[in-house]
């Protein structure tokens, strides 16, 4: 994987926002694999399909491309939020990519957060455009990927290094199971890993987790057993392997999580040694 970007298809193009998308489009279809089943190259969809940018040919995923200069930050700009409700309520919702990119045109970040973590929780609607507005009353959305649990963001290129494949594959993989649920199933099971990843530490006890008992009841005014959700869905976890019960309340994070990590370091470690190859174009 090339981190980047191949500047000399921008020559002759001036507007900034036409060359970023250019080079990031074509960034993604000559080095990103498909997190699912591994499959490389990705494909493009025909131009100004409404629903997704690339697809796997292997194993029929579906992914949009979003991408910035600059750091990655929580809130991401999208299009019309009626349209975004729409699509993450349809069945054949995309997977999204979110890709960073340095002023020197190389990849500094690049994630993708799976289909089934999308809910109408994570979009936020924008005030609508004035009257004076050449779109007057068009209501567009950000999307709010700090509300999104640390299971469903999978880094590939995670601050200029890169994530071993196999690592990126199981992870995408592990939270599969949450697109056969029904929505109401998928919402408890999507707010419990949020409380889990609130604890900041590998280790938690099922009194820390009912500390968020308010919060849920909350979001949940009807339910009057939401302790019993709480146990229930730390079982769904725990059979998936997102969590390890140890005994008497007590519960760990994921051995892979923690693994990721160290390879993490121990990867940045032997990058450090390497000098990346940065292409220079004016933008003129």
């Amino acid at each position: 994987m090339n981190l980047a970007f191949n500047t000399n298809l921008a020559i002759g193009y001036k507007s900034n926002s036409q060359i970023a998308r250019l080079l990031t489009e074509n960034w993604v279809l000559n080095n990103s694999y498909c997190p699912n089943c591994g499959d490389l190259p990705l494909n493009r969809f025909t131009n100004n399909r409404p629903v997704a940018d690339f697809y796997c040919k292997t194993c029929s995923e579906e992914f949009e491309l979003k991408s910035k200069g600059g750091k990655l930050s929580n809130t991401i700009t999208d299009g019309a939020y009626s349209k975004m409700i729409e699509r993450i309520n349809s069945e054949n919702n995309p997977n999204f990519f979110f890709l960073t990119y340095t002023k020197q045109w190389t990849v500094s970040d690049f994630l993708i957060i799976p289909k089934q973590f999308f809910t109408p929780e994570i979009i936020i609607k924008r005030p609508a455009l004035s009257e004076t507005a050449r779109r007057a009353g068009w209501v567009g959305c950000n999307i709010d990927i700090s509300k999104v649990a640390e299971a469903g963001k999978v880094y590939l290129v995670k601050n200029t290094q890169i994530i071993n494949q196999g690592f990126v594959q199981e992870k995408f993989n592990k939270t599969l199971f949450l697109r056969t649920k029904s929505t109401d199933a998928k919402g408890w099971v999507l707010d419990i890993m949020h409380c889990v990843d609130l604890i900041k530490k590998d280790t938690f006890t099922l009194d820390e987790i009912y500390s968020f008992e308010q919060k849920l009841k909350l979001k949940y005014p009807n339910n009057n057993f939401i302790k019993d959700k709480i146990r229930q869905q730390l079982q769904v976890l725990r059979d998936k392997g997102i969590i390890e019960f140890i005994g008497r309340g007590n519960y760990k994070k994921s051995e892979l999580w923690k693994h990721l990590k160290f390879n993490f370091r121990k990867f940045y470690q032997e990058q450090l040694k390497l000098k990346p190859i940065i292409l220079k174009m004016p933008l003129q």
